[in-house]
């Protein structure tokens, strides 16, 4: 099992994941976060409610958004019901 920060999270973020009781990434994370931290291509992951996928997702655009640019960084699709 990897840790965050093997993950490449930084360690702010970290400290936030940790506070809110969350102390390893689920397997959804551990596959998404590396590869949305790495790249700038879009990535689809399919998995049922409740495996990690927000998360997976939030983290990686909260560490790369430049809150010194006044500009859309990310775009969140979400449905009206799952």
């Amino acid at each position: 099992m990897k840790t965050f920060k093997e993950l490449g999270v930084e360690p702010l973020i970290i400290k936030a994941v940790e506070e809110i009781g969350f102390d390893y990434p689920l397997p959804v994370q551990e596959q998404v976060i590396p590869h949305l931290l790495q790249s700038d291509t879009d990535i689809t992951a399919l998995a049922q409610t409740g495996t990690g996928k927000t998360a997976a997702y939030g983290i990686p655009i909260i560490q790369k958004t430049d809150t010194t640019i006044n500009k859309i960084q990310a775009l969140i699709l979400c449905p009206t019901r799952e």
